[in-house]
């Protein structure tokens, strides 16, 4: 196939609203069916592959939930003290060889097995002991301290559900039922590329007229924090065959990246390449940072081509990639952190663009931090963003204004 004829600058004709935008996004973002399994180690903040049911009791019997002395809790009712007599001591591990009968008790410790006969436990600090001569110093009830057979889990008992996030706690009880491997749902494969003569890998000497791969950087870890597994497949020279070549390796993951090549200028050739290798569903989206993003499709794998401008492309990342990948990757919306707080000074956008402005928080005002969408330093010092909806022309100084935080 040979390239098109180049047509200078082609101007984005038709913007999107970001609410249609995302809703487009969502549309092709269908969840991973891949499952595999993986060690307990491996498994925090995966999301389950299937309903655990308990095959145990857990505890598999009564334990003393305090260091102190297993009795028969009627034996405390006639008096104060009552004076009992200690005939067997029990650690944690310990397996009971006495039964606990009318006027004797056994010292136990914490998680230690509870011997047949005693129902309760009375702890330590409230006994006096002379040798084996037990003084309990006050009345005990029946199930006192005592960690019950089952109390935890109950053989049969659902001990996490297909779906749930695995968090250390759902770690810990897969653990109590002597699961050391769980079932989880893959992680979708996120192929990054950047697009660009003028983009060289870190690392490498650098000449007028390069700039070092910031995206690739900034999008793994976008992809990494919500759930994917980034798969970087580097800089792809502005040649329609070296991106069709690029986006053809691509198309083994669930899901393509690409950076750069999605604005208006001669070389930006990403529309291009997925008119002839798929489909385009937008192009451009009514937003700023971020206005010249494409979605697109090849065969069943979405294809999402962000801008080149670092700050542009990470700001689209948050607001469009991020909720994109959590539904892919079965993960619930993160739990946004947001202050109010009044803002240091007048902040103008155009009606009819949603606009997103990075700020530092100083001395409780939000004061905006934006160096340009080429400056990726804008969003590494700020604190948060605040949003202009596409119907406000500006925000006022003074204004109380929501900080979404990084």
């Amino acid at each position: 196939m040979t390239d098109p004829p180049r047509h200078g600058m082609r101007p984005l004709k038709e913007l999107i609203p970001l609410d249609e935008a995302l809703r487009m996004v969502m549309d092709v973002a269908r969840p991973v069916e891949r499952r595999e399994r993986v060690d307990l180690a491996d498994a925090l903040r995966r999301v389950a592959a299937e309903d655990v049911l308990s095959p145990r009791d857990v505890p598999l019997a009564d334990r003393a939930a305090m260091d102190g002395y297993a009795l028969r809790a009627e034996d405390t009712l006639a008096g104060s003290p009552a004076v009992l007599r200690r005939i067997e001591t029990l650690y944690a591990g310990s397996i009971p060889k006495r039964v606990v009968s009318s006027g004797t008790c056994a010292e136990i410790a914490t998680g230690a097995t509870l011997p047949r006969g005693a129902d309760a436990v009375v702890m330590v600090e409230d006994t006096v002991s002379d040798g084996d001569e037990v003084r309990v110093r006050r009345v005990v009830r029946a199930g006192e301290h005592v960690y019950r057979r089952g109390d935890d889990l109950h053989k049969g008992s659902p001990v996490v559900r297909e779906g749930e996030v695995l968090t250390p706690a759902k770690l810990g009880a897969l653990a109590a039922i002597g699961r050391d491997r769980t079932a989880v749902f893959a992680r979708p494969r996120v192929a990054i590329l950047t697009s660009g003569d003028e983009v060289i890998p870190p690392g490498r000497p650098i000449r007028a007229g390069q700039v070092y791969d910031v995206n690739s950087q900034t999008l793994a870890a976008v992809v990494s924090e919500n759930g994917g597994e980034p798969v970087r497949l580097g800089p792809v020279r502005d040649r329609l065959d070296a991106l069709r070549a690029a986006l053809r390796r691509a198309r083994k993951a669930d899901l393509v990246v690409l950076s750069g090549g999605s604005s208006v200028g001669e070389k930006d050739l990403i529309v291009d390449v997925l008119r002839s290798e798929g489909e385009v569903l937008f192009h451009g989206i009514s937003v700023r940072p971020g206005k010249p993003t494409v979605l697109g499709r090849v065969g069943r794998v979405p294809v999402l081509g962000m801008p080149g401008n670092p700050t542009s492309c990470l700001n689209n990342a948050y607001v469009i990639l991020a909720p994109m990948l959590r539904r892919m990757a079965r993960r619930p919306p993160p739990i946004e952190r947001i202050v109010e707080v009044p803002l240091a000074e007048r902040v103008v956008s155009v009606r009819g663009r949603t606009d997103f402005v990075t700020v530092r928080l100083v001395d409780g005002r939000a004061v905006p931090a934006s160096k340009g969408s080429g400056a990726i330093t804008s969003m590494a010092h700020a604190d948060g963003y605040l949003e202009i909806p596409a119907d406000l022309e500006a925000r006022e100084a003074g204004e109380r204004v929501r900080v979404v935080l990084f």
